[in-house]
């Protein structure tokens, strides 16, 4: 697997995101809101102060919010690149794939057809990619920021600090939710009250 051709330290700190609590205490979260352009496609980076950074699904994504079936994942990106075919080895990760910002990473298919696509987010080396969400898709839904993470990036040295540009912090994630939430109930009062003046004038016609 992915995970022998990791130095003993690195895997280690990849494996550390999946342990409930921990991901609170040693990493940071940054998001991604609209992703391409996407409405709620929100994506997530958990990074940890030794640059290691796991792409998760964030909040507000549909896939958590919306509670939708996932049917199945696949890392097969496009006919000539599957992200299962990345292979690291020596410190110097040889051999892993290099992933920009908007580098896909996997696609989800959901029970009603809808499709989503998960970006990287952020430059760096793939270090693994989660193969457990194959064979257990619920684990995304159940544990979005441990179990059910999709991949692990390395951002190179000299990107660390510069990596996180265009991110959002949590707080300014918040924010953004707050401000998305009350338009959609804002649009929701204005829809009922178009709905009401329709019904008082078919009812007075």
């Amino acid at each position: 697997r992915q995970r022998r051709g990791l130095p003993g330290r690195a895997a280690a700190w990849a494996a550390m995101a999946t342990v409930p609590g921990v991901t609170e205490r040693y990493f940071t979260r940054w998001y991604k809101p609209d992703v391409k352009s996407n409405p709620c496609e929100d994506h997530c980076i958990l990074q940890h102060s030794n640059r290691i950074c796991v792409v998760v699904l964030a909040d507000a994504h549909p896939l958590l919010r919306k509670g939708k079936t996932v049917e199945r994942i696949s890392y097969q990106i496009s006919a000539n690149c599957s992200r299962l075919q990345n292979k690291v080895s020596g410190k110097s990760k040889r051999g892993a794939q290099f992933l920009t910002e908007l580098a896909p990473l996997c696609r989800i298919f959901c029970s009603d057809g809808e499709e989503f696509t998960i970006y990287s987010c952020i430059r760096g080396r793939l270090i693994e990619v989660n193969e457990r969400i194959l064979t257990n898709p619920s684990l995304l839904q159940q544990k979005p920021f441990t179990e059910g993470y999709i991949a692990v990036v390395l951002p190179k040295f000299e990107e660390s600090k510069s990596v996180t540009q265009g991110l959002l912090t949590r707080k300014e994630y918040e924010e953004v939710l707050s401000k998305r939430f009350n338009s959609t109930s804002d649009d929701l009062v204005l829809q009922t009250a178009d709905n009401n003046t329709e019904k008082n004038e078919i009812f007075h016609s």
